[in-house]
Protein backbone atom coordinates (compact mmCIF):
# COMPACT_ATOMS: atom_id res chain seq x y z
CA UNK A 1 0.00 0.00 0.00
CA UNK A 2 1.20 3.71 -0.96
CA UNK A 3 0.63 5.69 1.78
CA UNK A 4 2.20 8.77 1.17
CA UNK A 5 0.58 11.66 1.91
CA UNK A 6 0.38 15.28 2.36
CA UNK A 7 -0.67 17.42 5.37
CA UNK A 8 -0.60 20.82 6.40
CA UNK A 9 -2.75 23.61 6.95
CA UNK A 10 -4.97 25.79 4.20
CA UNK A 11 -7.81 28.39 4.38
CA UNK A 12 -11.02 27.51 3.36
CA UNK A 13 -14.40 30.38 3.00
CA UNK A 14 -17.21 29.14 5.33
CA UNK A 15 -20.29 30.63 6.65
CA UNK A 16 -20.88 34.26 5.71
CA UNK A 17 -17.49 34.60 3.80
CA UNK A 18 -15.38 33.79 6.84
CA UNK A 19 -11.94 32.59 5.87
CA UNK A 20 -10.96 29.54 8.44
CA UNK A 21 -7.93 28.13 9.29
CA UNK A 22 -8.73 24.35 7.84
CA UNK A 23 -6.30 21.07 8.13
CA UNK A 24 -5.78 19.06 5.27
CA UNK A 25 -4.41 15.44 4.72
CA UNK A 26 -4.85 14.01 1.48
CA UNK A 27 -2.79 11.08 -0.44
CA UNK A 28 -0.02 11.96 -3.10
CA UNK A 29 -1.52 8.92 -5.14
CA UNK A 30 -3.13 10.16 -8.69
CA UNK A 31 -6.37 7.80 -7.53
CA UNK A 32 -9.78 9.21 -7.61
CA UNK A 33 -10.83 9.28 -4.04
CA UNK A 34 -13.48 10.74 -1.69
CA UNK A 35 -13.45 13.51 1.07
CA UNK A 36 -14.19 13.06 4.41
CA UNK A 37 -14.84 16.32 6.53
CA UNK A 38 -13.74 15.64 10.26
CA UNK A 39 -15.78 17.65 12.75
CA UNK A 40 -13.98 18.45 16.00
CA UNK A 41 -14.92 18.41 19.42
CA UNK A 42 -16.36 20.88 21.99
CA UNK A 43 -11.95 21.32 23.48
CA UNK A 44 -11.44 22.49 19.56
CA UNK A 45 -8.93 21.92 16.78
CA UNK A 46 -6.44 19.88 19.04
CA UNK A 47 -4.23 17.48 17.82
CA UNK A 48 -5.95 13.71 18.52
CA UNK A 49 -8.74 15.29 15.49
CA UNK A 50 -5.60 16.33 13.26
CA UNK A 51 -4.66 12.30 13.66
CA UNK A 52 -8.21 11.73 12.64
CA UNK A 53 -7.11 12.74 9.72
CA UNK A 54 -4.22 11.74 8.64
CA UNK A 55 -5.48 8.30 9.48
CA UNK A 56 -8.04 8.91 7.06
CA UNK A 57 -5.59 10.20 4.13
CA UNK A 58 -3.24 7.22 4.90
CA UNK A 59 -6.38 4.93 3.80
CA UNK A 60 -6.84 6.81 0.52
CA UNK A 61 -9.32 9.67 1.48
CA UNK A 62 -9.13 13.53 0.97
CA UNK A 63 -9.77 14.34 4.97
CA UNK A 64 -9.91 17.72 6.13
CA UNK A 65 -10.51 19.44 9.77
CA UNK A 66 -11.98 23.18 10.06
CA UNK A 67 -11.54 25.28 12.45
CA UNK A 68 -14.75 25.90 13.89
CA UNK A 69 -13.22 28.39 16.28
CA UNK A 70 -11.36 30.51 13.88
CA UNK A 71 -13.32 33.57 14.32
CA UNK A 72 -11.93 33.95 17.84
CA UNK A 73 -8.78 34.90 16.66
CA UNK A 74 -6.21 33.82 14.50
CA UNK A 75 -3.85 34.65 17.00
CA UNK A 76 -5.53 32.91 19.91
CA UNK A 77 -4.33 29.67 21.12
CA UNK A 78 -6.94 26.25 20.50
CA UNK A 79 -7.62 26.30 23.89
CA UNK A 80 -8.12 30.05 24.29
CA UNK A 81 -10.55 29.61 21.43
CA UNK A 82 -12.51 26.77 22.81
CA UNK A 83 -12.73 28.61 26.17
CA UNK A 84 -14.36 31.60 24.15
CA UNK A 85 -16.60 29.49 22.34
CA UNK A 86 -18.13 27.08 25.33
CA UNK A 87 -18.58 30.63 27.67
CA UNK A 88 -21.04 31.54 24.52
CA UNK A 89 -22.66 28.37 24.82
CA UNK A 90 -21.08 26.57 21.55
CA UNK A 91 -21.66 26.97 18.10
CA UNK A 92 -24.60 28.33 16.33
CA UNK A 93 -26.16 25.90 14.29
CA UNK A 94 -26.41 27.74 11.40
CA UNK A 95 -22.85 28.50 10.73
CA UNK A 96 -21.96 25.13 11.73
CA UNK A 97 -23.16 23.93 8.59
CA UNK A 98 -22.14 26.83 6.54
CA UNK A 99 -18.70 26.12 7.35
CA UNK A 100 -19.18 22.11 6.95
CA UNK A 101 -20.40 23.10 3.70
CA UNK A 102 -17.11 25.16 2.77
CA UNK A 103 -15.02 22.71 4.17
CA UNK A 104 -16.76 20.12 1.73
CA UNK A 105 -16.52 22.05 -1.25
CA UNK A 106 -12.96 22.53 -1.00
CA UNK A 107 -12.14 18.77 -0.46
CA UNK A 108 -15.02 18.24 -4.18
CA UNK A 109 -12.68 21.28 -5.80
CA UNK A 110 -9.29 19.12 -4.83
CA UNK A 111 -7.41 17.05 -8.05
CA UNK A 112 -8.42 13.93 -8.31
CA UNK A 113 -11.66 14.29 -6.17
CA UNK A 114 -14.37 11.74 -7.33
CA UNK A 115 -17.17 14.50 -6.05
CA UNK A 116 -17.92 12.01 -3.28
CA UNK A 117 -17.87 13.58 0.64
CA UNK A 118 -18.86 12.24 4.17
CA UNK A 119 -18.37 13.95 7.20
CA UNK A 120 -17.66 12.35 11.23
CA UNK A 121 -17.67 13.73 14.35
CA UNK A 122 -17.64 12.82 17.82
CA UNK A 123 -18.85 13.86 20.73
CA UNK A 124 -20.14 17.41 19.74
CA UNK A 125 -18.93 16.84 16.84
CA UNK A 126 -21.04 14.02 16.32
CA UNK A 127 -24.15 15.81 17.08
CA UNK A 128 -22.69 18.49 14.18
CA UNK A 129 -22.53 15.28 11.82
CA UNK A 130 -25.83 14.63 12.05
CA UNK A 131 -27.09 18.19 11.93
CA UNK A 132 -24.72 18.49 8.57
CA UNK A 133 -26.07 15.60 7.32
CA UNK A 134 -30.24 16.93 7.72
CA UNK A 135 -28.62 20.18 6.19
CA UNK A 136 -26.56 19.15 3.35
CA UNK A 137 -26.42 16.96 0.39
CA UNK A 138 -23.76 14.59 1.76
CA UNK A 139 -22.95 10.95 0.66
CA UNK A 140 -22.25 9.55 4.28
CA UNK A 141 -22.09 10.57 7.73
CA UNK A 142 -20.68 9.02 11.00
CA UNK A 143 -22.11 9.92 14.10
CA UNK A 144 -19.02 8.90 17.14
CA UNK A 145 -21.41 9.62 20.48
CA UNK A 146 -23.01 12.44 19.35
CA UNK A 147 -24.61 13.95 22.40
CA UNK A 148 -27.96 16.06 22.25
CA UNK A 149 -29.05 14.70 18.96
CA UNK A 150 -32.17 13.35 21.01
CA UNK A 151 -32.54 15.31 23.97
CA UNK A 152 -31.79 19.49 25.15
CA UNK A 153 -28.77 19.46 27.05
CA UNK A 154 -29.74 19.26 31.25
CA UNK A 155 -30.97 22.47 33.09
CA UNK A 156 -27.90 24.50 34.14
CA UNK A 157 -26.14 23.29 31.25
CA UNK A 158 -24.16 26.49 29.60
CA UNK A 159 -24.80 24.54 26.24
CA UNK A 160 -27.62 26.56 23.73
CA UNK A 161 -27.49 23.37 22.08
CA UNK A 162 -31.29 21.68 21.25
CA UNK A 163 -32.74 18.99 20.05
CA UNK A 164 -32.36 17.59 16.54
CA UNK A 165 -34.52 15.32 16.23
CA UNK A 166 -37.37 17.05 14.37
CA UNK A 167 -34.56 16.96 11.49
CA UNK A 168 -33.91 13.39 11.00
CA UNK A 169 -36.58 13.53 8.06
CA UNK A 170 -34.10 15.66 5.93
CA UNK A 171 -31.07 13.06 6.33
CA UNK A 172 -29.90 13.28 3.01
CA UNK A 173 -27.60 10.20 3.31
CA UNK A 174 -26.63 6.53 4.98
CA UNK A 175 -25.93 7.07 9.27
CA UNK A 176 -23.29 4.91 10.67
CA UNK A 177 -23.79 5.81 14.44
CA UNK A 178 -21.62 4.27 16.99
CA UNK A 179 -21.35 4.72 20.62
CA UNK A 180 -20.88 3.19 24.10
CA UNK A 181 -23.08 1.49 26.30
CA UNK A 182 -22.27 3.18 29.47
CA UNK A 183 -22.44 6.49 28.01
CA UNK A 184 -24.63 9.35 29.41
CA UNK A 185 -24.48 11.88 26.98
CA UNK A 186 -25.97 10.06 25.10
CA UNK A 187 -27.16 7.48 26.95
CA UNK A 188 -28.69 4.09 25.70
CA UNK A 189 -32.16 5.09 25.70
CA UNK A 190 -31.03 8.29 23.50
CA UNK A 191 -29.67 5.82 21.35
CA UNK A 192 -32.31 3.50 21.01
CA UNK A 193 -35.03 6.41 20.51
CA UNK A 194 -32.67 8.00 17.49
CA UNK A 195 -32.45 4.35 15.91
CA UNK A 196 -36.32 4.19 16.39
CA UNK A 197 -37.21 7.42 14.48
CA UNK A 198 -34.75 6.55 11.40
CA UNK A 199 -36.24 3.51 10.90
CA UNK A 200 -40.11 4.67 11.25
CA UNK A 201 -38.72 7.23 8.60
CA UNK A 202 -37.03 4.46 6.03
CA UNK A 203 -33.52 6.20 6.81
CA UNK A 204 -30.82 4.06 5.89
CA UNK A 205 -28.71 3.89 9.15
CA UNK A 206 -26.52 1.50 11.53
CA UNK A 207 -26.26 1.58 15.23
CA UNK A 208 -23.43 -0.21 17.10
CA UNK A 209 -23.00 0.14 20.86
CA UNK A 210 -20.21 -1.23 22.81
CA UNK A 211 -20.20 -2.86 26.19
CA UNK A 212 -17.83 -1.50 28.53
CA UNK A 213 -17.41 1.96 26.84
CA UNK A 214 -18.49 5.01 27.93
CA UNK A 215 -18.05 8.56 26.33
CA UNK A 216 -14.88 9.36 24.16
CA UNK A 217 -13.78 5.56 23.48
CA UNK A 218 -11.90 6.36 20.48
CA UNK A 219 -9.48 9.10 22.55
CA UNK A 220 -6.30 7.52 22.93
CA UNK A 221 -4.96 10.23 24.85
CA UNK A 222 -7.98 9.86 28.32
CA UNK A 223 -8.63 7.33 30.45
CA UNK A 224 -11.90 6.95 28.29
CA UNK A 225 -10.00 5.18 25.65
CA UNK A 226 -11.39 1.40 25.33
CA UNK A 227 -8.89 -0.37 22.10
CA UNK A 228 -11.00 -2.73 21.73
CA UNK A 229 -13.89 -0.43 20.85
CA UNK A 230 -11.90 1.68 18.82
CA UNK A 231 -10.24 -0.92 16.91
CA UNK A 232 -13.87 -2.11 15.93
CA UNK A 233 -14.94 1.19 15.24
CA UNK A 234 -12.15 2.22 13.06
CA UNK A 235 -13.23 -1.28 10.99
CA UNK A 236 -16.57 -0.45 10.80
CA UNK A 237 -15.86 3.23 9.74
CA UNK A 238 -13.53 1.86 6.92
CA UNK A 239 -16.48 -0.50 5.58
CA UNK A 240 -18.85 1.97 5.79
CA UNK A 241 -16.86 4.80 3.70
CA UNK A 242 -16.02 2.29 1.73
CA UNK A 243 -19.28 1.67 0.66
CA UNK A 244 -20.16 4.84 0.24
CA UNK A 245 -17.71 7.41 -0.96
CA UNK A 246 -15.93 5.00 -3.46
CA UNK A 247 -15.39 6.21 -6.94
Amino acid sequence: MNDAMWAGTVAITGHGDAELEAYLARPLSDAPRGGVVVIHHLPGYDSGTREFARTFAAHGYAAIVPNLYSREGADAAPDDQAAAVRAKGGLPDEQLVGDVAGAAAHLNALEHANGRVGVIGHCSGGRHAFLAACSLDLDAAVDCYGAFVVNDPPAGSPLRMTSLLSKAPDLSCPLLGLFGEDDKFPSPDEVAALDAELTKLGKEHEFHSYPGAGHAFFAVERPSFRPAAAKDGWAKIFAFYGRHLSA
